[in-house]
Formats: structure tokens, C-alpha cells, sequence
């Protein structure tokens, strides 16, 4: 199955990456958020990213306009009509990826892959969701989508074979390597992540360390380009504490409890990188 065309639903940090490798790489994308001034501002973060590039002689500024042209927002689900791929990327609550599953449902082409960029919902419950079950399948970026090489392919109970080689040919025309994980909580990456973020949390809160050190002491003992607490901080520590509410639930161990202290510093609105403070604080932008 060739993909001609994609639509991207979130034009916030994941959604605006995938839609620029997509359209780096040829294809006509439609990026859709909840309104038209939401995804025009998708948008722009993607060309004002792609003039960083030109200014570094990293990217031609023809070729900037190119992959800028090739992205048209879009305020609407109904935009995906016709298209032979759909990705959300919105965020990570279920009732919501299902929604916009059912959306998209009566819109694509016939013939279309729905893929949910999640990093812990299963897919064979959304799947369960649309009227063609096979067709659904996880594709699970990395941040940043642009510099990150690893897309983390998730087979739901339903997905076809041809729904998954589909899904493995694209992400490899994206410039990504894939992995294939069943359809388990956490999947491969978040599975064993979140535990090491959660124990950090631990470590911090029994006074083992303040942060710093321990971001040193994992950064420079294990050769990790960020500590910890620091790639907390970097996914938001809400995303953390949902992750790792998916896995507690979803495995039924209590080795996968969250934090206590993750959770005051969530309740508390300190969210990392994008709220100024997390477990480290950070200058406002």
C-alpha cells in the first residue's frame, strides 16, 4: 500500500513533529487540531523550526518551502476525507483518542490506516472502537519526532498484517527504526522507562539525593544524555504519572505505583519543562 496522503490530528509538540517528517519526506499532510487557529499555529512552530535549520546551513530554504507548502491546517476532522493514513496525536486520554478514532472513521478512504501515536493506551480498545478494527494499529513516536530515530510499532489483537507492513514501510520512509511490540501496558519503551523515572522519584523522596545529584550520578554512572528527573521534567511529569497510573492499573503489581511525590508535584501544577518547574526549575521562554 502506497501512502500518498496523512493526517496528523494534534498540532501540538508530537503531532507538528510527525507532520514535518511525513512532509520532509514527500507527503501531503493535513495537520487537524480543534480549530483552525490551533493548527495554523501548528504550523508555524514547524516553518519556525525549519528556519533555524536554513539559518545553520543545515536546510536549503527552497526545500524549507517545500515541506512548509506541503502541510495545509485544518480545524476539522472532516479535512481527513480521502486520505490512506490518519495518526492522532492528541492527548493521552482514551475516550478522547476513541472519539477522534470514530471521527475519522467515516472520513478516510476506504482502504486507511487509523494509528494512535500513544505511549500507553491499548490499542486493541481503541481499535475495538471503528468499524474496521484490522486497519487500526499503534505508531508510537519518540520527542522530538525530527531528531529521534525510534518509532515503536503496537499490533492490537484486531490489526492485520497488511495494516502492519503498511505501518513499518511509512515509518521507515520517515527516516525512523522501528520495533514491534505486543499490545502489553507501558509497550517496550514506556515499560521499562517509567519505572526508572518512578524510582527516581522514589530515591528523591527518601532524601537518598537531592536532584542534581542524582541526574549526575545516573547521567555520568550509566552515560545517559539526561538524568532522570531531568527526562521527567522533559515528558511532563503528568504524562509520567498517567504512564505510570496505565501500568499500576493495567499490570495489577505494585512495583508500578506511582510515586507519592510525583503525584503532589502533578497536583500541585508543576509539570516540568512546559510549566517552568518540575523537579527542576527552568527560566520562562
Amino acid at each position: 500500500m502506497q501512502i500518498g496522503s496523512l493526517a496528523v490530528v494534534g498540532a501540538g509538540q508530537m503531532g507538528g513533529g510527525i507532520a514535518q517528517v511525513a512532509a520532509q519526506a514527500g507527503i501531503k499532510v493535513t495537520l487537524i487540531d480543534v480549530s483552525l487557529e490551533a493548527a495554523t499555529a501548528g504550523h508555524g512552530r514547524i516553518a519556525k523550526g525549519l528556519d533555524k535549520l536554513v539559518e545553520k546551513g543545515k536546510l536549503q530554504a527552497a526545500d524549507r518551502d517545500a515541506i512548509v507548502s506541503r502541510i495545509v491546517p485544518a480545524g476539522d476532522v472532516s479535512a481527513a476525507k480521502g486520505v490512506d493514513f490518519a495518526a492522532e496525536a492528541a492527548t493521552e486520554q482514551e475516550e478522547l483518542k476513541k472519539k477522534l478514532f470514530r471521527a475519522l472513521d467515516e472520513v478516510i478512504a476506504p482502504h486507511a490506516i487509523l494509528a494512535s501515536n500513544t505511549s500507553s493506551i491499548s490499542i486493541t480498545r481503541m481499535a475495538a472502537a471503528t468499524r474496521k478494527p484490522e486497519r487500526v494499529i499503534g505508531m508510537h513516536f519518540m520527542n522530538p519526532v525530527p531528531v529521534m530515530k525510534l518509532v515503536e510499532i503496537i499490533r492490537g489483537a484486531q490489526t492485520a498484517d497488511e495494516t502492519y507492513a503498511a505501518t513499518k514501510t511509512l515509518a521507515e520512509r520517515l527516516g525512523k527504526t522501528t520495533v514491534l511490540s505486543t499490545d502489553f501496558p507501558g509497550f517496550i519503551v514506556n515499560r521499562i522507562l517509567i519505572p526508572m523515572l518512578n524510582e527516581a522519584c522514589q530515591a528523591l523522596q527518601e532524601g537518598v539525593a537531592n536532584a542534581a545529584d542524582i541526574d549526575t550520578a545516573m547521567k555520568l554512572g550509566t552515560n545517559q544524555p539526561m538524568g532522570p528527573l531531568e527526562l521527567a521534567d522533559f515528558i511532563g511529569l503528568d504524562t509520567v504519572y498517567f504512564i505510570a497510573k496505565v501500568l499500576h492499573e493495567g499490570l495489577g503489581d505494585p512495583k508500578y505505583r506511582p510515586n507519592p511525590l510525583l503525584k503532589q508535584y502533578v497536583d500541585a501544577g508543576w509539570f516540568g519543562r512546559k510549566t517552568g518547574r518540575g523537579f527542576h526549575t527552568y527560566a520562562a521562554k
